[in-house]
């Protein structure tokens, strides 16, 4: 079943502790077209984006990568169902385009359909609402995004609960329709392998110190490799800044103001066991001061979001107790029975880089994203959504290109599979055949397809070949101990948090938040990274710090004592402040 492509592509693309070492030498010693800052979606998106193009590339992330942003939203790939009420129709279809690649063929693996209810009072909401998904699902189908999307059915109050029992009675029906999820930090870290095994170097723990300047003009960045303490200064022709919420941090060293600026919103979510309520698909529908979505995520719910402005640490949102109880509050008022804060398995935070202008030119600056070249060669890309992240990073290289010369192509990310995608649909159809090959459970070969896609059959050869590994980590039903090996030899995690937050996403879906398989998934990603046993302790005692700091944040009754609460767990990684601008000699 794997094609020569595929198993190429994956080597390629592998982000190995020694791949790393050689990209590390390769910042120091090669000069590249564009180097990026910025491990999240739109970062690792444009390294993607330029690599294709046969550009030369360099990605460098100053902790993991999707650590921000991109490993914290509701994991949703979504039209904008409610930007309609804006008539935000260019984003509309903008996000509907890209839903319907990314469910077509760049990454079907990651990316699939998922039912929601919209749920009704009346007559009049049935016809506003109904009109609005009427819309969405025209534009959908006209721009082919509706790949495995039926379109929208109105249901009566008997269909409606039948499709979730603990919706309220208090509603007469329901509007279902579709729209797709994603594991947002596995997308991530697929396209920093995608943009690895298309000959870009993919540093994470580079951190970015300062910019160098010749003749007038952005010349290249000065690294500061986390892990050792060393640095580097990079030549590159082009800088793209891709740092979210971080992005006005790069902004204050620059001798001149940019034009716009980003706003951190912050946005909880709560994760439920599935058993505690009784539904078959998804739930949006509008509150007070947000937009209320209950998620079903395998074998939990995901209930979120706040929307509150954040202005304390970046790298650490902290939910409160206020967040946790809003949310459970809002939830029980659409559903037929109260939660509560027992059930809550996990919760996390995450800051939204909402875009908003300086001046009078800029002052109206939307949902959309922006490019702007405050210096010659450096260019910032802030704004926009995890849905549009490809549009974002071919917007931002189509702005280095036009620096770096008249011969760059164009971008070809719409055509280009992200790793694991080629051939998807096929390995799902033979996915029994592939589970009485390797001996494996089929429950357990379907979670793989959906995590790894065509990569899958890499996983359950090393648990074949090392039974050991076939064992789920301690604590949990569905993550195999292979998983953490081939985290820390493929995919760029170089901490035990790595592991456990992003490439697992088991610190929020076990009700003891991964302390159970700490130790455990220490000793193994060890192996493979090197650690003596006082790293392993090292690693394990600030996991479980940093768990411990969560949990005592959300019992806190605001946003500055959850902060003083989170920032009691210190980080292995060791990140500096921002220099100011470097002139090279």
């Amino acid at each position: 079943m794997r094609t020569l492509t595929t198993w190429t592509r994956s080597q390629a693309g592998r982000l190995s502790p020694q791949r790393r070492r050689s990209d590390l030498e390769r910042l120091g010693s090669e000069p590249f077209d564009v180097l990026i800052i910025g491990g999240g979606a739109t970062g690792t998106g444009a390294a993607v984006d330029a690599a294709g193009r046969g550009l030369r590339t360099a990605l460098v992330e100053a902790r993991d990568f999707a650590s921000g942003t991109s490993s914290r939203s509701s994991k949703l790939v979504h039209g904008g169902l409610r930007y309609l009420e804006q008539l935000e129709i260019g984003l509309v279809h903008e996000a509907l385009t890209e839903r319907g690649l990314l469910t077509g063929h760049l990454a079907p693996h990651l990316v699939r359909p998922l039912p929601f209810l919209l749920p009704l009072k009346n007559t009049w909401e049935r016809l506003y609402y109904g009109a609005g998904v009427a819309t969405y699902d025209v534009l959908a189908s006209a721009l082919g995004s509706g790949r495995g999307m039926p379109w929208h059915r109105h249901l009566g109050r008997a269909a409606t609960q039948a499709a979730f029992g603990d919706l309220s009675p208090g509603f007469s029906g329901a509007i279902r329709y579709f729209d797709a999820q994603v594991d947002d930090a596995r997308l991530v870290v697929t396209l920093a392998r995608t943009a690895a095994s298309l000959g870009a170097a993919v540093v994470p723990s580079a951190e970015a110190v300062g910019f160098i300047r010749e003749g007038g003009r952005i010349a290249g960045v000065e690294i500061l490799d986390v892990e050792s303490g060393e640095r580097h200064r990079v030549r590159a022709k082009t800088v793209i800044c891709a740092a979210g919420v971080w992005s006005d941090e790069l902004m204050r060293v620059l001798p001149e103001r940019t034009g716009m600026a980003v706003q951190a919103s912050k946005g909880v979510h709560l994760v439920l066991p599935r058993g505690a309520i009784d539904g078959s698909c998804g739930i949006i529908t509008r509150t007070k001061w947000s937009v209320l979505f209950i998620i079903p995520w395998g074998r939990h719910w995901i209930i979120g979001t706040t929307d509150t402005d954040w202005k304390l640490d970046l790298a650490h949102p902290a939910a409160s107790a206020g967040d946790v109880a809003y949310l459970l509050q809002q939830a029980s008022e659409v559903l037929r029975k109260r939660l509560d804060v027992s059930q809550v398995e996990g919760v996390y935070a995450g800051l939204r880089p909402l875009l908003r202008g300086e001046t009078e030119e800029t002052s109206k600056l939307s949902r959309t994203h922006a490019v702007v070249e405050p210096e010659a060669g450096l260019f910032f890309v802030a704004g926009g959504k995890l849905t549009t992240y490809r549009v974002m990073a071919k917007d931002a290289v189509d702005a280095a290109a036009n620096r770096i010369g008249p011969d760059v192509p164009a971008s070809g990310t719409h055509l280009l599979p992200l790793l694991g995608a080629d051939g998807y649909d096929s390995y799902w159809a033979r996915r029994n055949m592939l589970a009485k090959r390797f001996k494996a459970p089929l429950h357990l070969v379907e979670h793989l397809l959906h995590r790894y896609g065509n990569l899958t059959p890499e996983l359950l050869r090393l648990a074949a070949e090392q039974p050991q590994l076939r064992r789920a980590l301690p604590g949990t039903e569905d993550y195999l101990r292979a998983e953490v090996v081939f985290a820390a030899r493929a995919e760029g995690a170089l901490h035990l948090d790595d592991i456990l937050t992003r490439r697992l996403r088991i610190s929020i879906e076990t009700a003891d938040r991964g302390t159970r398989a700490a130790m455990d998934a220490a000793g193994l990603a060890g192996e493979v990274l090197g650690w003596d046993d006082a790293r392993r302790v090292q690693e394990v005692e600030a996991y479980l710090r940093r768990v411990d700091a969560e949990r005592r944040s959300q019992r806190q009754p605001d946003d500055d004592a959850a902060e003083a609460a989170r920032l009691a767990a210190t980080e292995l990684r060791k990140i500096q402040p921002l220099t100011d601008a470097r002139t090279a000699r």
